[in-house]
């Protein structure tokens, strides 16, 4: 059967439903307004459905054109990665998604790394929560997600990638450091944890309802980096990766609190999408991954 859409039009499609307008598409991916509006009309019409509505000078995707988006996008992906299959380390694209904590503390090594070794390779890095980066991985927005709880999305694989020590903490003058202190002191105290959504607040509270029954007391912040401060300045108590931490620790800022909780772990996963074939730059990423220790399943 004779193709009725070009890669053309996706990507003019891919660029409005990105930039909201034709006029703002045209100008990214170098078109003029005319050319694109009849590349959409062309898709459309070989399509035979409409993939926008149209709000004004607005044009926002319908039923139809959410459902073609992440396909388009892995064309275009596959599409790239061929003609750039033997242009050199100029020809690499990364696309990741991490949740913060990772985003933040993890992969920005590895990525040194990896531009180390491929220095004009395109890298791009997206860090949110972990709902968003399984949205981004699901949609074909990125070519794999980093995330600190598992994921059940039907369409994405999981992969364990790492182990992350968790550790409960405190400021260093606050009453319950120094001294062992009971479950039900910690159940009582004011807790500083994440969102919800956040992949650390429920593996956090994976990890302590279980001993705990519950927590009375709970302030939630969008980022780790200002649930440190405000611990550190005396207000309450909380439970974050060791390496958000770690420095703090070393400096005797916080403190890890001394409880009968056992010591606290969570795996760490990479996610793909299970239609999305991995492009070189992802195959040399995960490649530096070959040399570590095999992380075991978490058990949930």
């Amino acid at each position: 059967m004779a193709l009725r859409i070009s890669l053309r039009e996706l990507e003019v499609f891919v660029a409005i439903a990105h930039h909201g307008t034709v006029t703002a598409a045209s100008t990214h991916i170098g078109l003029t307004q005319s050319a694109a509006s009849q590349a959409l009309a062309a898709l459309e019409g070989g399509l035979a459905a409409p993939l926008f509505d149209r709000v004004g000078r607005r044009l926002l995707l319908n039923g139809e054109g959410q459902l073609l988006l992440p396909r388009a996008r892995a064309m275009l992906d596959d599409a790239q990665d061929m003609q750039q299959l033997f242009a050199g380390d100029a020809g690499i694209h990364l696309r990741l998604g991490a949740s913060t904590t990772i985003g933040n503390y993890l992969l920005p090594a590895r990525l040194a790394d990896f531009h180390h070794r491929h220095p004009s390779a395109a890298v791009e890095l997206i860090v949110a929560n972990t709902a968003d980066i399984v949205e981004a991985v699901s949609a074909f927005s990125v070519d794999a997600g980093y995330i600190e709880g598992p994921s059940h999305h039907p369409e994405l694989v999981l992969t364990p990638w790492r182990r992350d020590d968790m550790c409960v903490f405190a400021a260093a003058d606050h009453p319950l450091a120094g001294r062992r202190i009971t479950l039900d002191a910690l159940r009582q105290a004011q807790w500083v944890l994440r969102e919800s959504g956040s992949g650390t607040r429920e593996e956090a509270e994976r990890l302590l309802l279980p001993h705990l029954g519950s927590l009375d007391s709970v302030m939630e912040l969008g980022d780790s980096e200002a649930i440190k401060q405000l611990v550190a300045a005396g207000m309450g108590i909380s439970c974050l990766s060791r390496h958000v931490v770690a420095e703090w620790l070393a400096q005797n800022i916080l403190v890890e609190l001394h409880s009968p909780l056992p010591p606290l772990s969570r795996i760490l996963f990479r996610i793909h999408h299970k239609d999305k074939a991995p492009g070189r730059g992802m195959t040399l990423f995960a490649a530096m991954d070959a040399g570590d220790a095999p992380v075991p399943p978490a058990a949930h």
